[in-house]
């Protein structure tokens, strides 16, 4: 029977895979062995290898194609061999249970038509649209907006309207804004009164040919101002006071703003894409109203020479004239890639689970440049300051096994092993290969084995026993002159190490000030298994290996 070849899991924290590229064709012949695909992991690109001989039967993942873990992704079997019995053991019953749900739908369909005639004997309103009806709802216009209050109804029910005309003002949580209806015809039906408010896509209004029975739509429980009809008078009262007030002394505090200028919403929102001033744009609808189109049209530099000569009469004295500017919104976006999307969770799991402090401290490094210039000149492998933190951290580590553990939930575990984490900036993210057993190790070992590691990195090489166990976490961005900053800690560990650059300032020495090398290690805690004194006690003996640097050779 041919064989189902499933996403594996590639690592401890994956859920899903990107195919990123076939190897085989179907119809290829394929050994054990041989490399069927690559796909992209949460921390790497990986090979994905067949364990059985035949003839590739099936693909169904296509490249660039995202599939959960022990999805399936292709068939392997005799070649002219009936692979649908393989797939179709795989998904059960899913294809039988398929013309159910078909079943199902035209029962459905049935029970919306019997329902449809009780609704009030009128139209729905899917065939009043086809009759040229429009309904007009609360439209949405701002982004914590739920419901808005009509503060003034510029058209009655059996009025005229064309698709630019301003229906209403709708006072929002934010502002007073108009409301058009974008249709033709005869206003047939208001659904809240002036001071009521409607909740956003309830339904405020009707337009359509005139005579038109819109009863089907209204007997459907779509009247959102009746809601807002059961607050108490005086509140409502209060409200239009304080709207009118708004009004009165608008015109003086915002003569010059484009929300005093009538054009239609639309009409705005282009002119500020644009950065065009409204005031500067001469309207061509009903009483100067300015649509679509004039914005469309309008040219800033004949605009400017048009209204200079009235300004320069109106205004007394000169004024500083601002040009106008129009800008482009442009943007890009590109899909989240595994490794991002598992940097995301996890962090965002680690902040917002573990309860995380900060102690910062400061080193005298003095004494560690000149160890490091000493140490290279000897050692097989450049070691950098880098180098020295992880090796230092992992002594320190030994004496202070609360800071070197881990959070269970009912237990804390206590490690007697230091695995160092070195956190690595790639292209697409961050990875942390784990230096085991730091603590044993020469800063020659160091060096050559964190090198490596970010080689594989960047070539995407590293695999899951390279990332997986580290007991503490080390993060460095001295090298790109960052002074200190905080860092998340890497889950399950309970405490990560910030590592700035180190910058030549004055320092007091023996009560004189002179030239110093200082940097600055930030250790961020889970405050569930490491006290305040027990990071600062950590910190404390950091530091004194850091500013005495032999001790690391001892």
């Amino acid at each position: 029977m041919a064989d189902v070849i499933k996403m594996p899991k590639m690592s401890d924290t994956m859920t899903e895979g990107v195919l990123a590229k076939w190897h085989k064709k179907v119809g290829d012949k394929v050994k054990s062995g041989d490399v069927l695909a690559e796909v992209e992991t949460d921390k790497a690109t990986m090979d994905m290898e067949s364990y059985w001989d035949g003839v590739l039967l099936y693909i169904g993942v296509e490249e660039g194609t995202a599939v959960p873990v022990d999805a399936v992704m292709a068939v392997i079997g005799k070649e002219g061999e009936d692979y649908k019995a393989a797939l179709e053991a795989e998904s059960g019953s899913q294809e039988s249970a398929s013309p159910k749900s078909e079943d199902a739908a035209p029962k459905a369909e049935d029970k919306k038509e019997e329902a449809a005639p009780a609704q009030g004997g009128g139209l729905s309103e899917e065939e009043l649209a086809a009759k040229g009806v429009t309904v007009i709802r609360m439209p949405l216009l701002s982004d914590t907006m739920t419901e808005g209050v009509i503060a003034e109804w510029h058209k009655k029910v059996g009025d005229k309207v064309k698709d630019d005309d301003v229906l209403a003002d709708v006072e929002t949580d934010k502002a007073t804004m108009e409301v058009m209806g974008y249709a033709t015809g005869t206003l047939l039906h208001i659904g809240v009164e002036k001071g009521s408010a409607a909740k956003v896509n309830g339904i405020i209004a009707i337009v359509g040919p005139e005579g038109t029975d819109v009863s089907g739509i209204l007997a459907g429980g779509s009247a959102p101002g009746a809601k807002a009809e059961s607050k108490e008078e005086a509140p409502k009262e209060e409200k239009q006071t304080a709207t009118a007030d708004a009004n009165t002394s608008a015109p003086v505090a915002e003569s010059s703003s484009d929300s005093r200028v009538k054009a239609s919403p639309l009409a705005k929102k282009i002119a500020k894409d644009k950065g065009i001033d409204l005031s500067q744009v001469a309207g061509s609808a009903e009483g100067g109203r300015i649509i679509k189109k004039d914005i469309e049209n309008f040219k800033p530099a004949a605009a400017q020479q048009s209204e200079s000569p009235k300004s320069e009469s109106q205004k007394p004295a000169a004024a500083p004239v601002i040009p106008t500017y129009v800008g482009e919104v442009k943007y890009t976006e590109q899909p989240v890639s595994q490794m991002r999307k598992v940097i995301a969770k996890r962090l965002a799991e680690s902040l917002f689970t573990a309860p995380h402090f900060y102690l910062t401290v400061s080193i005298d490094m003095d004494n560690a440049m000149a160890a490091r210039t000493t140490i290279n000149a000897v050692a097989p492998v450049k070691v950098s300051f880098n180098d020295l933190v992880i090796k230092a951290v992992a002594v320190a580590l030994k004496k202070h096994p609360a800071v070197n553990s881990s959070w269970g939930g009912d237990k804390i575990r206590f490690n007697e092993h230091t695995n160092i984490g070195v956190a690595m900036a790639v292209e697409d993210g961050l990875l942390v290969p784990v230096v085991r057993f730091a603590d044993g190790k020469s800063l020659s070992h160091i060096s050559a084995e964190v090198k490596d590691f970010g080689g594989k990195a960047k070539a995407k090489k590293l695999q899951p026993a390279d990332w997986e166990g580290s007991t503490f976490t080390v993060s460095n961005l001295g090298m790109f002159g960052i002074d200190e900053f905080t860092s998340i800690i890497n889950s399950p560990d309970g405490a990560i190490l910030s590592v700035g650059a180190i910058q030549a300032v004055p320092v007091v020495k023996n009560g004189a000030v002179v030239p110093g090398n200082v940097m600055k290690l930030t250790l961020g805690c889970d405050h569930r298994v490491v006290d305040g004194a027990t990071g600062a006690q950590f910190l404390q003996t950091l530091k004194g290996l850091l500013e005495e640097p032999i001790r690391l050779l001892a």
